[in-house]
């Protein structure tokens, strides 16, 4: 029997080893991009090496697909010889192969030569040693070496791929990757964290008895380029922390984590949603939006590539990230950015921060030793976040009422003793919040986890009554 020599990016893998390799890069060592230009002017082959050896893959991460494993390991069972041939750097094709156990030998670019298309092909004419062979491949660029195939495995949903490789040699296997459904766009772009960006309309709340449709106007366009922007960096972060998802039990299962989405197409929606959002405000709000909007853009990306990897200063950047939604409804709808306002936002959501945090270190020892790898916390941490939250929580409150009771607010309503409600509503909510939190019952994000909780949404209904009333 012939062997079948088996390519690594899109057919064994539902990913791009390089592509995933960079962003490991991206991760450990910003500065090393810098690089990358000298390292392609010496050749791709010597780009992929430099690369692979400053930022190493987890090969037992990786989304393999389960069809082609169980076509190698048929061959095998069947006495074919079994080689993996790849254009990738050989130190993660020997991993990967060590990792599976499925391969008899590895033939893959070494820093000078390229294992790719014709030099993929004379590289298996020379390991078969004049015998026909079988290869398995997923894209064009492996006609050339189809070409000199005795029979092929086409992993490819493309009808016209399928029908170059029949005119060429005899298909012996076709996998056909499942197609990508539209839910998997929508929830990698995380529409349900732009529930977090009602946190803009928050500066309006003062002066609801004021409000006109340009400002109205000006908070929702807002509301949608932040949403814009967040996206874009969600996928962003999703794409840098694709080891770390893929250790997770149900991150793992995130549209990039488990490959259904490639980190090329990734990077591709990341920068068309940080465009659009750009854009938008660029034609339609004022510059003092545009400039929040842009510090947001370059905080949120600090903390996906390294921030949130220290303990406490990641707290205080998802504080700050959730301050600068309130300083971006009053940037533009032209309202004051009040100093009792400014330091409510960030007692509060650090409070809800650190909340965040305390569930996670309090899951299962798995999510806690994850905690410790990716976010700084050591498994003791607890107590320490959970005072330490309890205590901004409550220190909000305390800014609350000290607010409800300067003078220059007072002014703007006829009857400001109905505000005193707000108080003990909101004390009641923070308390509640962290009691979810300690028992374990508190699974998003806090403020997502507000604006879905029907008590939550209830106290918004009492406070928007309350500041009725008062007016």
């Amino acid at each position: 029997m012939c062997p079948l020599y088996v390519d690594l990016d899109g057919t064994l893998i539902a990913t791009d080893s390089l592509h995933e390799s960079l962003l490991q890069l991206t991760r450990v060592s910003p500065a090393s991009l810098l690089w990358l230009p000298l390292w392609l002017l010496r050749g791709k082959a010597a780009l992929k090496q430099e690369v692979a050896s400053r930022a190493a893959i987890d090969v037992q991460t990786l989304p393999y697909r389960p069809e082609v494993l169980e076509l190698v390991r048929s061959a095998r069972a069947a006495g074919r010889r079994t080689v993996l041939a790849t254009a990738s750097d050989e130190r993660i094709a020997r991993a990967v192969a060590a990792h599976l156990g499925l391969f008899d030998a590895v033939l893959a670019s070494d820093g000078e030569h390229n294992l790719r298309g014709a030099g993929k092909r004379a590289a298996i004419e020379a390991d078969a040693g004049g015998r026909g062979f079988s290869y398995a491949g997923n894209g064009h660029v492996d006609l050339a070496v189809w070409g000199g195939a005795d029979t092929a495995v086409v992993v490819s949903r493309s009808e016209s791929l399928a029908r170059r490789v029949a005119g060429l040699t005899t298909i012996e296997a076709r996998i056909v990757p499942p197609r990508i459904p539209l839910k998997g766009y929508l929830y990698g772009v995380r529409l349900h964290q732009w529930l977090k960006n009602v946190l803009i309309f928050l500066p309006l709340m003062p002066v609801l008895h004021e409000l006109t449709q340009p400002i109205v106007l000006h908070a929702v366009l807002a509301f949608v380029a932040f949403g814009l922007m967040a996206s874009g960096i969600y996928v962003l972060n999703d794409l840098v922390d694709l080891e770390s998802d893929r250790r997770h039990h149900r991150k793992r299962l995130r549209p990039f984590a488990s490959g259904e989405i490639t980190a090329l197409h990734g990077l591709a929606l990341a920068g068309l949603l940080c465009a659009a959002a750009l854009a938008l405000s660029l034609a339609l709000l004022p510059a003092a939006f545009v400039s929040v909007l842009l510090l947001y853009m370059a905080l949120t990306s600090a903390y996906s590539l390294f921030l949130k990897r220290r303990a406490v200063v990641d707290v205080f950047a998802l504080a700050g990230l959730y301050t600068l939604r309130v300083a971006a409804g009053t940037a533009a709808t032209g309202l004051p950015l009040s100093f009792w306002i400014l330091s409510f936002s960030m007692f509060i959501f650090l409070s809800l921060a650190l909340a965040k945090r305390y569930v996670e270190l309090s899951g299962s020892p798995p999510d806690a030793q994850r905690m410790k790898r990716d976010r700084g916390y050591q498994p003791g941490d607890g107590n320490f976040v959970l005072c330490t939250g309890v205590a901004a929580g409550q220190m909000s409150v305390l800014l609350l009422s000290l607010y409800l009771h300067d003078q220059e607010m007072l002014a703007r309503y006829d009857h400001p003793e109905y505000l005193w409600v707000l108080i003990p509503l909101f004390l009641f909510w923070t308390l509640r919040v962290w009691l979810k939190a300690v028992r374990g019952a508190l699974h998003d994000d806090p403020v997502v986890f507000a604006a879905r909780d029907w008590v939550s949404r209830l106290a918004v209904v009492i406070a928007a009554l309350a500041l009725w009333a008062a007016d």
